[in-house]
């Protein structure tokens, strides 16, 4: 899956047991059809359950055999529009003999645009209801305005997106991202500001900007990391000259947000917000976030801090350790508006709209 949104860089994290009413001979059976999406599916997955749905969970492009996942591996690091036929061939064939195997009441994809025109037909010849979660910009996707309409219900993460969607014509819900608060936390210990993620230019620029301004700042990542077998598979040979820590899986990553003074979420390219801007604070962390649109889901200075430039970000990154008790007061509230809000419990509530 090639999704800007993504900001784990490290393995994922297994979901606490839910609850789920079995016994119940209406329970709607649920096929859900994700990308790997570094675990997130578990999160869904898992939030269905809740609900009391029957959950089978099919990866798309999850390889089976040793030399499928070494193809799969090569091609994924191509651009979507180079990477061989075959592989959405093989994609959808799998997809297909799971739909058959289990023949749901309702099928939900997510993001599905590797898998080919046989399995929305299959989809619509069934006569099942199904639906389809746009997790990505549609620049960064290769479905046509005309594919758009074999996709079932749609949801998307991106408003910009829904709003130009529904200017031609699509009904389409508007499905932010969440915090998986299935994922147990890892305790650990970290004194400086985090950042959890991917190497790109403006954030490399960003954390060089606080570690110069004299602020305690540690990466994670195997960008940002001099460890030399990630130097070599990532090729970043130039050291970012930021303090930086390997790959983290996500219950990890949790547990250094967490523990953090604070942790930055930077944006890159997008308009919907990435996981983190609803796992920061799910965790109990401070969020430093770079868009004052956050405010469509928190309230900047009282339950996230927002920054415009980078001497804002520095004025705001030392009064945190300046100020102790104002920065646990939004870090509280933060917490509590998103344990209400803002989790896939809760999100399942949204995309059942699609369906029901």
């Amino acid at each position: 899956m090639h999704s800007r949104p993504r900001e784990w860089v490290g393995g994922a994290c297994t979901p606490t047991q839910t609850s789920r009413n079995s016994s119940r001979m209406s329970t709607p059976k649920l096929l859900l059809v994700s990308p790997a999406f570094h675990g997130y599916w578990k999160a869904i997955h898992a939030s269905l359950e809740v609900h009391g749905y029957a959950v089978r969970t099919h990866i798309y492009d999850a390889p089976g055999t040793l030399g499928e996942r070494i193809i799969n591996k090569l091609a994924h690091e191509l651009p979507e529009r180079y990477r061989p036929e075959s592989l959405a061939q093989q994609a959808t064939t799998k997809a297909i003999e799971a739909f058959n195997d289990y023949r749901p009441d309702i099928v939900l994809v997510i993001k599905g645009d590797m898998l080919g025109a046989a399995w929305w037909e299959t989809l619509r010849a069934s006569g099942v209801r199904y639906a389809t979660w746009l997790y990505d910009e549609l620049r960064r996707m290769h479905y046509s305005e005309e594919d758009l309409h074999n996709l079932g219900a749609l949801a998307s993460y991106s408003p910009l997106d829904a709003e130009h969607l529904r200017s031609i014509g699509f009904d389409v819900v508007d499905m932010p991202n969440a915090y998986d608060s299935h994922c147990p936390v890892v305790p650990t210990r970290e004194d400086s500001i985090s950042f959890v993620g991917a190497r790109y230019p403006n954030r490399e620029e960003i954390l060089k900007y606080l570690v110069d301004a004299g602020l305690p700042v540690r990466a994670y990542g195997r960008a940002w990391s001099r460890h030399p077998w990630d130097i070599a598979r990532t090729k970043m040979f130039t050291d970012s000259g930021v303090p930086a820590e390997r790959d983290i899986d996500r219950s990890v990553a949790y547990g250094v947000m967490a523990s953090s003074p604070a942790t930055l979420n930077i944006h890159s390219n997008q308009d919907g917000f990435t996981m983190r801007t609803f796992e920061a604070p799910g965790v109990g962390a401070l969020q430093i976030i770079d868009r004052p649109d956050v405010d469509r889901y928190y309230e900047p200075g009282k339950e996230v801090l927002v920054y415009e430039s980078l001497d804002e970000l520095v004025e705001i990154s030392q009064r945190i350790f300046q100020d102790p008790k104002w920065a646990a007061q939004i870090r509280e509230a933060g917490h509590r508006r998103t344990l209400a809000e803002h989790t896939f419990d809760q999100r399942v509530k949204i995309l059942e709209q699609l369906w029901v």
